[in-house]
């Protein structure tokens, strides 16, 4: 039996081709398995970002903040369908807010290799998030975001999505 900890992901190939699938628990822990993902910033109409703080309990990051979205995409859905799916399971948000394809981006470490597409959308709540996968979401400054003393608190995706978004006007 396959618990919700152990979902089935495509594996793909560079190219976003899918060439098989493969658990969860396998591809967290071997980078060699790509797999997608997607990601959703959430801004304030001031601005602002939304950041969501992972739960302790997370097998990857624990504690630290994130994208206030992300998720992997389950096996065939396309980037736009899981970034709604996952804005509605991670803070209870409308899946028909409007999406702007921001950029793609790729991650690689050596815990697990993701081709992520990250979309935007506004909104300022009010968020409903699961406690046992979230443990605090808020909105943070650009001041904040940039900040050298907080990087430490963000996860390395985190880190280099923001440095994408300023690179690209969006912060």
């Amino acid at each position: 039996m396959i618990t919700s900890g152990d979902e089935v992901f495509e594996i793909v190939d560079e190219d976003n081709c899918v060439i098989g699938t493969a658990l969860r628990s396998e591809c967290h822990g071997n980078p060699a398995l790509l797999h997608r993902t997607c990601h959703v910033v959430v801004f304030h109409s001031d601005g602002r970002v939304l950041l969501q703080k992972r739960s302790q309990f997370k097998d990857i990051q624990p504690g630290k903040w994130d994208t206030a979205v992300g998720g992997h995409l389950m096996p065939g859905e396309d980037f736009e369908v899981a970034a709604r799916r996952e804005m509605q399971e991670e803070l209870g948000l409308s899946p028909d807010l409007p999406l702007e394809f921001l950029f793609d981006s790729r991650i690689r470490n050596d815990v697990e290799s993701e081709n992520t597409r990250v979309f935007a959308t506004i909104c300022e709540g009010p968020f409903n998030f699961p406690h046992d996968e979230i443990d605090e979401v808020r909105f943070w400054r650009r001041d904040e975001l940039l900040s050298p003393e907080n990087q430490e608190s963000f996860t390395h995706n985190l880190r280099c999505e923001l440095h994408e978004l300023e690179r690209i006007g969006r912060l």
